[in-house]
Order: C-alpha cells, then structure tokens, then sequence
C-alpha cells in the first residue's frame, strides 16, 4: 500500500512568496552550483531549478518558506543534496555501463531473476508512460533515457522548461505509484 501523501499548498498561495525567494537568491544560486560543477551552466541551471521545485513541493512549503531565516542556507543544504543525489545517479550509471560494457566482452547470461526483475522494471515504466499524456512520456524519455537537459527538452518538444518539470514529476509520481 503506497502512502498518503498530503496535499501540496497551491502554487498561487507561494506566488508572492516564492517569487520574491527567487528573484533574489537564484542568480547566486546559479553562480554557486556553477562553480561546484566547475562551469557546467546546463546542469547548474537544471540544479537551480530542481532546489527552488524542491521548495514548491514541499508539503509545508508555507510553513517553510514563511520560518526562512537564512534562504541560502536552506537553499545551499538543498542544493547540495541534489549534488549528491546526481553524483550518486551518475555513479549508478557509470557502474551500470561498466557492467553492460564487461557484460558484451564476456557474452554474459543474465541469471532467470535478473531477467525477471527487468522485465518487471520496464513493464512499470511502460505503464507509467501509457498513462502519462504524450509529451508528458516524451519528456521522461529524452531527459532520462537519452540524456537531454531539461532546457533541450522544452526546446525540442516546444514549451517552457517549467512545463517539463511539471511533465517530469507527473511521470515519476505515475512510476513510485506503479512500484
């Protein structure tokens, strides 16, 4: 049984608030994220973007927003943790690719349980994906099957970045669901 998540406040309740948060903390964010990931502007603003959307889907975002005593230091507390996540993802997939790469020199036979496990895998993700709305199933695939950046993503399927990361969170909430 998945849990009850509650409620998050409506975006318009945050408006003023959150506005005002980024208006005057993302330019430093983004020069912050900027210089840990040693210029990388694409993955600095998908950062900044993912600590503010980190805020906004808090489930007591007011509550957070309004006790902010020191806004980059939650702001920087946040980011690094999407640091580490993202380096903890790119270590998967590096071990992964290794694995994959080792597995084609060896002609490597998948045990029965392993198969099973993918397959069951790839059928929650299809079922994810069926249900989501189409650009929704794009978005998912070009950002975290071929890698594209959240911006390239807007850009390729024609609306904002905003719009993928609503699409994005649509489809993950539709995989923890299915899981």
């Amino acid at each position: 049984m998945s849990p009850v998540l509650a409620p998050t406040p409506p975006a318009a309740a945050l408006g003023p608030q959150l506005g005002q948060l980024y208006a005057q903390h993302h330019g430093w964010l983004l020069a912050w994220l900027r210089g840990r990931l040693r210029g990388d502007g694409q993955q600095a603003a998908d950062l900044a973007q993912d600590t503010f959307m980190r805020l906004l889907l808090a489930r007591d975002a007011l509550d957070t927003l309004a006790g902010l005593q020191t806004p980059r230091a939650w702001l920087c507390t946040t980011a690094r943790h999407l640091l580490v996540d993202r380096a903890r993802r790119q270590a998967i997939e590096l071990a992964y690719l290794q694995a994959l790469s080792q597995a084609n020199t060896q002609h490597y036979q998948p045990s029965p349980e392993q198969e099973l496990i993918a397959v069951q895998t790839l059928a929650q993700i299809g079922a994810a994906l069926e249900g989501a709305a189409p650009k929704a199933g794009q978005a998912f695939v070009l950002h975290y099957l071929e890698g594209l950046t959240q911006q390239q993503v807007a850009a390729r399927l024609g609306v904002s970045g905003r719009m993928v990361q609503k699409y994005l969170v649509q489809v993950l909430s539709r995989c923890a669901l299915a899981a």
